[in-house]
């Protein structure tokens, strides 16, 4: 076995306490790098709580977070002048790049024209068509945020239904939605440790199961008590977990058999390709979701749902609900604004072309990623879902949230997203995810992947970058 292997703990803890090295270094680099940006940090007095729009922007390895003054294409420039090459993106949020051309045109004139008026606007067929004929369902509904699109979502499951009981996989991403955040422990599903406010053990409505688990999905699904299943076709929220090859088929058979929607949740994985993962793999939900990129960066959301559940979901709001307050759609969803920027991002960005550009750059830095750990001896593994890879502290990839946990490693992580970051490049603060824009150029995919190469020969090594 090489000396540099990182599966044993012995080797891990060395790579651990040599990444705990490297974090004193970066974290110096960093700040003498931002003097205006820690300066404003350093600031007391009213404003945001913790000095942020958002608390979780202070989850960045980096001793503060950079303040960013411009952002397009692929490029960041903060407020101290440093340029980054960013395959964050937001978190998938600008998925197809900052300002995409046609979105920004689309704002303009939207602008205009009127912004949101609670009525369609004259895009509205339009986006309604694209929406139907890309990704498959006829029937479509926008909101502001993934996270809202999968409570409505979940509403109109239990509603079509009749069901209260909702299941999720362990280690799951919906957003902010409470029903799905929860833990499996010891084989009870409970709330989230790191909730805050939690007062309702969540437990009592959701059953969480393992991915991939087939065994443990036909057991959850034979009371024919669950409204629906709601699964990102592959995990992404606890390191990238890939489906294993009979798994959907299983999972739509079960579901179908018991009476229980599937609703699929393509936030993260419309990276697959135009339609998503869904498309190309013929999942067939009964309900879908979709948020972050699909505006080219503008807070939108949309959900789907098949021809059978809009047929039940008119029948329920003229028995149930009536005119108004069904607790469905928020007054700015819909706007002619989100329309405008849908439009343009269906049309003219979200393009065929554009993945094929995605996926060439993906295949460049997955392959110079797996062949710099091939020559560092490490056991990790590069696990991929069309232009969204990430790097796994695993020799085999993981097949469920308990599997990744205990691969994944804080303090390698971080040294590895701070390292990457001097050297101009940013990853997801959150995994060891890259994002990749048609905006990326071959020279900046080749940059980053050698940007990886120094950072693990001072990882693994003790060389200097």
């Amino acid at each position: 076995m090489s000396m540099h292997k990182a599966t044993t703990s012995g080797q891990k803890s060395e790579l651990e306490a040599r990444a705990a090295a490297l974090l004193e270094t970066e974290r110096a680099l960093f700040a003498q790098r931002r003097p205006r940006t820690a300066q404003i940090h350093a600031q007391s007095g009213p404003g945001f709580f913790d000095g942020v729009p958002q608390h979780w922007m202070l989850d960045w390895p980096s001793p503060f977070p950079p303040i960013i003054e411009t952002a397009s294409g692929v490029t960041l420039t903060d407020i101290d002048g440093n340029r980054l090459t960013d395959l964050c993106l937001g978190d998938t949020g600008a998925m197809f790049g900052h300002g995409p051309a046609p979105v920004l045109k689309a704002l303009a004139n939207a602008g205009a024209r009127g912004l949101t008026t609670m009525l369609p606007s004259s895009d509205a067929h339009a986006v309604g068509k694209l929406l139907a004929d890309r990704f498959g369902l006829p029937r479509w509904q926008l909101a502001a945020t993934a996270s809202d699109a999968n409570r409505f979502a979940i509403r109109v499951a239990r509603a079509v239904t009749g069901r209260a009981r909702l299941l999720v996989f362990d280690g799951c991403y919906h957003g902010a939605v409470d029903d799905t955040l929860v833990d499996l422990v010891d084989g009870r599903t409970v709330s989230r440790r790191n909730l805050l406010g939690q007062v309702r053990d969540l437990g009592e409505l959701t059953v969480s199961i393992p991915f991939n688990d087939e065994a443990a999905l036909a057991s959850a699904l034979a009371a024919n008590d669950i409204a629906c299943v709601l699964a990102e076709p592959v995990m992404t929220n606890c390191g990238m977990i890939l489906p294993d090859p009979s798994f959907h088929d299983t999972l739509r058979r079960l579901t179908r058999a018991a009476g229980t929607l599937l609703l699929i949740d393509e936030t993260h994985t419309i990276s697959t390709g135009p339609g998503g993962y869904s498309r190309l793999h013929g999942l067939e939900p009964d309900l879908m979701v979709m948020g972050k990129p699909i505006g080219g960066g503008i807070p939108v959301s949309v959900w789907g749902m098949s021809e059978a559940v809009a047929e039940s979901l008119h029948i329920v709001r003229r028995e149930q609900s009536g005119h108004g307050h069904s607790g469905i759609g928020t007054t700015l969803s819909g706007s002619a604004i989100q329309l405008a920027c849908l439009r343009a991002c269906l049309e003219e960005v979200m393009t065929d072309e554009a993945y094929r550009s995605m996926n060439a750059r993906a295949d460049r830095i997955a392959a110079g990623f797996k062949a710099a750990i091939a020559a560092n001896g490490l056991e990790w593994t590069v696990s991929r879902v069309g232009a969204r890879l990430e790097v796994v502290f695993s020799l085999h990839p993981v097949r469920n949230a308990v599997e990744a946990r205990l691969a994944a490693s804080d303090t390698i992580e971080q040294a590895l997203h701070l390292s990457m970051l001097n050297l101009g490049y940013l990853l997801t603060p959150f995994h060891n995810m890259v994002l990749v824009s048609p905006a990326l150029t071959a020279a900046e995919a080749d940059g980053l992947v050698e940007a990886f190469v120094a950072v693990l020969g001072r990882l693994v090594k003790g060389k200097d970058a």
